[in-house]
């Protein structure tokens, strides 16, 4: 990943974000639906990040950059380097799988109570860990669960690839779903819920979790 060496971004997108976390090193802030994380477009979470984060007074302060991404459509933490040295450390981090993430979804039909998916994405060996809190019955759907997800690999689209491949699609998912099951215009129901892991830096363990969105609670208790 490319560290921008200005510390002024050419473009400011003016879009308030919530900030969950913040320090000289890093920050993590609460993406919403329907902006992409980073890349040509001009509303991205990327080009929003100055105006929402404190300028770093390390020497080697940079443009706040997102060090992963979340899908257009998934709520949730994203984590956000703002100096030189962070943004590599946050790299490593994730490809080290140092930092444990925690997911919530809403999946349709019935489940097993908790399991393991370790089916291949793309020719690479994946995992993701399940477990599911509550059910509810739905008119529409059969049942609605609640899952907490562990995913240990990074791969594209994961969980909502591993949840398809055990019958049980996202709901809102359009892209891995069964026809007769998509639900329109309320969305994804997956949400980056909480990161942990040890700061770089000051080696303390940082907590960060960002509640389920109000959608998720018009479904479960």
């Amino acid at each position: 990943m490319t560290i921008p060496k200005d510390t002024t971004p050419k473009k400011q997108l003016i879009f308030p974000l919530k900030v969950l976390f913040e320090d000289e090193h890093l920050a993590a802030i609460h993406k919403p639906a329907g902006i992409e994380v980073s890349g040509n477009k001009f509303k991205t979470i990327a080009n929003a990040l100055s105006q929402n984060l404190k300028p770093s007074s390390r020497t080697d302060a940079t443009t706040p950059q997102p060090v992963h991404r979340l899908d257009y459509a998934t709520t949730g933490i994203v984590l956000v380097g703002k100096t030189h040295s962070s943004i590599r450390a946050l790299n490593k981090m994730f490809e080290g799988k140092t930092i444990a993430k925690t997911y919530f979804a809403v999946a349709i039909g019935k489940m097993e109570p908790s399991g393991t998916i370790t089916s291949n994405i793309d020719d690479k060996p994946s995992h993701s860990n399940y477990k599911v809190v509550e059910s509810v019955p739905s008119e529409r759907f059969g049942v609605l669960n609640l899952v907490k997800l562990h995913p240990k690999t990074g791969r594209r689209h994961q969980l909502r690839k591993h949840l398809y491949s055990l019958g049980n699609p996202i709901l809102g998912d359009k892209d891995y779903a069964v026809e007769s099951l998509i639900l329109k215009g309320k969305g994804l129901y997956l949400h980056a819920y909480a990161l942990e892991f040890e700061h770089p830096f000051t080696n303390k363990i940082i907590s960060i979790t960002d509640e389920l969105p109000e959608k998720f609670g018009k479904i479960f208790s």
